[in-house]
């Protein structure tokens, strides 16, 4: 058996005023009620149903219950009789607004309390302690749009970033379903039209919207006004204290003179939450542009603290227990230089060696901005002594590398690396010097990275190098792919997949450093298997890393109830003697189910996983928990 736990980096903060402690909606330190506001002095709870008419829509009579607090909060007690009054008052204007995004606006709503409307009640009535609710909803017939106008209309443009979603392609069309909500999207898509164009201060003038009731149709004029076309003016920076404000102007990419963009404003932001040291930021633009049609513009920011120290743990049955810290600094010398030290060691209780443990030390160093507000410099020096099951390793190095994010899926980088170690494993004690080039290539299209339901993930890295102890070129490579499917439109089901490949190229496994070499098993690899359990075994049956890699993995994830779900999977790989991978061998298989509990961080996971194939010293079984998706 061999159970793994990933825990997390913990940064906390306490002060003598708390009083209560929750954890992922669990109350750990009372008085966790008060705070939900579940207790009060004069709790009052209610019974309420809904009388619809029987030819409702299955989707209208879903977009009222969503839209009644009274059926949302039904479960739950309200303070006072005030407060059911109050609950009840305010569902005419919710159910209302819901029946004119559905394209009904000859709708009629009775809320009765106890037998009364509830408008002729005032606020402060007497009520029993448990009142009854009748909401009755007659939607009446849907309305279409009839004239659609559209006054001062954005003309069109050629220019694939400007172009902005007609109102026509969301329904705001002659005989489509008169929506509220698609009135006021269209409203904001011919607004965004004249400033994607460059015209920061278009608005709505007036709108008109006219219902014909004989015969079930809305009308619809839109005026709009442009404003005059600006470029950006300058950019002057408020609430930078340790800051450099230029550093800060220059990171937004907003240069003066430069016509202005919307999307210019959302990249700034995109560039400037990669810094990483401020808390807030807001770009504000002037309420007039200029004579000389420009846009004053003012970036408002407030800093993070400058240091920050944070600790975890993990634990695991086979590998005993572990610790972590780092310290960071997020701007030394004013334009958001970054340091991080880095400590780790492990094998706590499973060895009394000191030489049977784990334990590096690193330091990175970014500094942001570096040839463009998109590309950044990160140098990393480390120094480490680790033992697995097919070698031990003390060992240094360091990286320089240069990353450039080309859009909001796509990261390039490059650079150097240089590796000093010794390796003590089945061909005795060698030493290997190695430098060389990396090449890395992301394209990252998943909705959520920790709990993907659509998009793709790709990944291709590649290390050129020379070996000096044993004057041997060589290079390494690796590709992997992820892909995401929700089958039903709530992404209740998703369908997960990934594959991934890799092949070392030069000299034999005898004369190529073990960390150069490939291994696969564990929670992030082929799930029952061992950490690096899978690798070649050679004729004294003595393991190895081998020169080339293949795995995949496929995963059902199903929620079952509130923030609770189930996954089944499939993992397998196999690890090969030679440069290319030769399916003919056996995979290494492992299968399994898994639970997820959802929170606002990410899935919480919990996977147990058996080995189907399994050699001697492979486990029965491996749990494995840790934060987010397996992949």
């Amino acid at each position: 058996m061999a159970i793994g736990l990933l825990a997390l980096p913990l940064v906390s903060a306490w002060s003598p005023q708390a009083q209560a402690f929750e954890l992922l909606g669990f109350c750990i330190v009372k008085p966790c009620d008060e705070a939900e506001g579940t207790e009060f002095i004069d709790p009052h709870a209610y019974d309420v149903d809904f009388l619809l008419d029987p030819a409702t829509p299955d989707d209208v009579e879903k977009a009222i219950l969503a839209a009644s607090e009274l059926w949302r909060g039904r479960d739950k007690p309200v303070a006072g009789a005030a407060g059911v009054i109050s609950r009840a008052k305010s569902d005419y204007r919710r159910i209302l607004a819901a029946l004119y995004n559905s394209g009904r606006y000859a709708g009629e709503i009775s809320i009765k309390l106890n037998g009364t409307e509830v408008s002729e009640l005032e606020t402060g009535a007497e009520l029993p302690q448990r009142s009854d609710l009748l909401v009755t909803v007659n939607p009446g017939a849907p309305y279409l749009l009839g004239r659609t106008l559209i006054i001062n209309q954005a003309p069109e443009t050629f220019d694939p970033k400007d172009k902005v979603e007609a109102p026509s392609e969301i329904g705001f069309a002659t005989g489509e379903l008169a929506r509220a909500d698609v009135v006021k999207q269209a409203t904001e898509l011919s607004v965004d039209a004249w400033r994607q164009q460059g015209y920061p201060k278009a608005a709505l003038l007036s709108k008109q919207v006219v219902a014909n009731h004989p015969n079930n149709q809305l009308n619809v004029t839109l005026e709009l006004q442009s404003g005059p076309k600006a470029a950006y003016g300058e950019l002057v920076v408020s609430g930078a204290n340790n800051m450099d404000p230029g550093f800060l102007a220059y990171m937004t990419g907003l240069e003066p003179g430069q016509e202005y963009d919307p999307d210019d404003i959302k990249k700034a932001y995109r560039r400037l939450d990669r810094l990483g040291v401020l808390a807030t930021r807001k770009v504000n633009e002037a309420d007039e542009v200029t004579r000389s049609g420009t846009l004053p513009l003012e970036l408002v920011v407030k800093e993070r603290a400058l240091r920050r120290f944070g600790v975890g743990t993990s634990l695991s049955s086979s590998d005993g227990a572990g610790v972590e810290a780092y310290w960071l600094h997020r701007n030394l010398f004013g334009k958001a230089e970054r340091l991080r030290l880095d400590a780790k060691f492990s094998g706590i209780g499973a060895s009394d060696e000191i030489d049977d443990h784990d334990y590096s030390l690193g330091a990175t160093f970014t500094k942001p901005g570096v040839l463009s507000p998109d590309t950044d410099f990160t140098s990393h020096a480390y120094a480490k002594h680790e033992k697995n099951e097919s070698y031990e390793e003390d060992g240094f190095g360091g990286s320089a590398k240069l990353t450039h994010f080309l859009s909001d899926e796509v990261t390039l980088a490059g650079g150097g690396f240089v590796e000093v170690s010794e390796f003590r494993d089945k061909f005795g004690k060698r030493n290997f010097t190695t430098t060389g080039l990396e090449g890395d290539a992301l394209y990252d299209g998943r909705d959520n990275k920790l709990d993907p339901t659509s998009g793709i993930y790709a990944r291709f890295n590649t290390k050129p190098f020379y070996e000096w102890d044993f004057n041997n070129p060589g290079a390494r490579f690796e590709t992997e792919a992820r892909t995401y499917h929700a089958i039903d439109s709530e992404a209740r089901t998703v369908v997960a997949a990934r594959v991934k490949v890799g092949a070392v190229f030069g000299e034999g496994v005898s004369e190529s450093a073990p960390s150069f070499l490939f291994h696969a098993g564990g929670g992030n690899s082929v799930r029952g298997f061992d950490y690096k359990g899978i690798g070649i075994i050679d004729a004294n049956g003595k393991e190895g890393g081998g020169k080339s890699l293949f795995e995949t993995s496929i995963e059902v994830r199903q929620k079952i109830m509130g923030n609770f779900g189930i996954v089944a999977f499939v993992d397998a790989g196999t690890v090969g003697s030679n440069s290319w991978v030769n399916f003919e061998e056996e995979l290494s298989v492992g299968v399994g189910l898994g639970l997820r509990y959802y929170t606002g961080l990410g899935p919480i996971r919990l996977d147990v996983a058996i080995p189907t194939n399994k050699t001697s010293g492979d486990s029965d079984f491996a749990i494995y928990a840790g934060l987010g998706q397996a992949f």
